[in-house]
């Protein structure tokens, strides 16, 4: 059986939950309304089920630990999601945060503010860390490293970055950091 395949976002307040929903119909995706929330309410598997039921993939799916450093809500319902031998993800939108991670990760690249590709992480702002800076901080990040997730592409707060990510704008940012994930998945 083909697995279903899924892009994960970190967050998931109104602004991120507005900003990806916007950036699926851009793409022509399917995105899970019920998997937003602060923190993730809606257990990993009740989200996995959803997605499968997706009529078309990739499947963006959120998941948000509201500030919570360690292992919250958010992280919980994504190791249980990832466990599912029916998902397959294929990349994560890695969203920045002023909470002090103790288990940073390592992007592939970035999408600044100014919707440009980087090498390196970005702040909660959406512009590049300064030099020397490997990774990027966000309260839900941690268990991306300990995934197999062949794309991480960090951004700043989703649905803000000075407003240029709004969705009156399109989220356009939130766009081009799940478009080099499918680029990348050539799809």
């Amino acid at each position: 059986m083909a697995k279903k395949r899924v892009i994960v976002v970190t967050d998931g307040d109104g602004r991120a939950k507005a900003a990806a929903r916007q950036a699926a119909r851009n793409l022509g995706l399917h995105y899970i309304e019920r998997s937003a929330g602060t923190p993730t309410l809606a257990s990993g598997a009740a989200l996995a089920a959803m997605a499968k039921q997706a009529p078309v993939e990739p499947v963006i799916v959120m998941f948000d630990d509201h500030g919570k450093k360690g292992k919250g809500l958010g992280e919980r319902a994504l190791e249980e999601f990832a466990a599912d031998p029916e998902i397959e993800i294929v990349g994560a939108v890695a969203v920045a945060s002023n909470t002090k991670s103790d288990r940073p990760v390592t992007v592939d690249e970035s999408v600044t503010k100014e919707g440009e590709v980087t090498g390196g992480p970005v702040g909660k702002s959406g512009s590049p860390e300064p030099p020397g800076h490997k990774r990027l901080e966000g309260d839900t990040v941690g268990i991306l490293s300990r995934l197999e997730i062949p794309k991480i592409v960090g951004v700043g707060d989703l649905g803000k970055m000075d407003s240029q990510d709004a969705v009156e704008k399109g989220a356009l940012i939130t766009t081009r950091a799940i478009r080099e994930i499918l680029d990348e998945q050539q799809m």
